[in-house]
């Protein structure tokens, strides 16, 4: 089992949202892919958005982050309305997304990874060489902020465990001093133990003051035991709303399908 010590969001004060977002439609065509959804996201808290497929949470997270727009509704970042129209406008606003596949170049080193596009250059009478040495000393300092310093930073990410993967990917989410980070599927593929360990990173991230949106299907077990707050979503809509803490896997099943809580006892 995960370690269920949760420190972060149930324990702090819960004041304005770090996001907001209220009634939200989206549709794709014929097909309304949210009827209504809502979110509220704190600092120091992990919430979990789950459902079935084709509940709705991932064209949520993905208005969220700024892939695609909404029809209508409302969206507040720490507390003021604003308008998210692109992933770009999500990173001005601190709001960073690993998603399921990681995007990461396999042929490159940690370091090369982290700073994938964002170089630390020199000036350009040197021809904007990179700043290997500068980029080692903040790739450092974020993997060691994240209890991961004995985590090799020039080794191909391609030959890295899986688990490994997922916290350089993770590291370069708050490469950037993000307040939101999305985390889509972190466990999917991973090992028990790589697994837990990601359990772990991402509650420290919470006990930093971070908000974490954790999409997952993983619910008896990651979600249930590594969460504060769990949101289930069913036909593009919030169907229900626990604490993590005062709910089992069993319960969270029963809200995603509708079924009856006494036969959807799902292991």
């Amino acid at each position: 089992m995960f370690d269920s010590n949760r420190p972060g969001g149930s324990s702090q004060k819960r004041g304005v949202p770090l996001i907001s977002m209220r009634n939200i439609h989206k549709s794709f065509g014929s097909v309304h892919a949210l009827r209504g959804a809502s979110i509220d996201v704190h600092a120091g808290e992990i919430v979990a958005l789950v459902g079935d497929n084709g509940a709705g949470k991932s064209t949520l997270v993905k208005v969220m982050s700024g892939v695609h727009g909404y029809d209508t509704g409302d969206y507040e970042f720490e507390g003021k309305q604003t308008k998210i129209n692109s992933p770009s406008d999500a990173s001005a606003y601190g709001i960073q997304t690993v998603y399921q596949d990681l995007s990461l170049c396999n042929n490159l080193d940690a370091v090369q990874n982290l700073f994938l596009g964002r170089e630390l250059t020199g000036p350009g009478w040197f021809g904007r060489r990179i700043k290997r040495a500068e980029c080692e000393v903040r790739a450092r300092e974020v993997m060691t902020r994240m209890r991961l310093g004995n985590l090799s930073l020039s080794r191909p990410v391609g030959a890295m465990s899986g688990g490994q993967r997922q916290n350089i990917a993770i590291a370069r989410s708050i490469l950037w001093t993000p307040k939101v980070v999305i985390l889509d599927e972190p466990t999917a593929a991973l090992s028990h133990s790589a697994a837990e360990q990601v359990s772990t990173l991402v509650r420290t991230l919470a006990n930093e003051g971070l908000g974490i949106v954790i999409v997952s299907h993983d619910i008896h077990h990651f979600v249930v035991n590594a969460t504060d707050r769990i949101e289930v979503m069913r036909l593009g809509a919030n169907v229900a709303s626990f604490k993590s803490s005062e709910v089992t896997g069993e319960q969270v099943v029963n809200a995603m399908v509708g079924g009856n809580e006494n036969v959807n006892l799902a292991g």
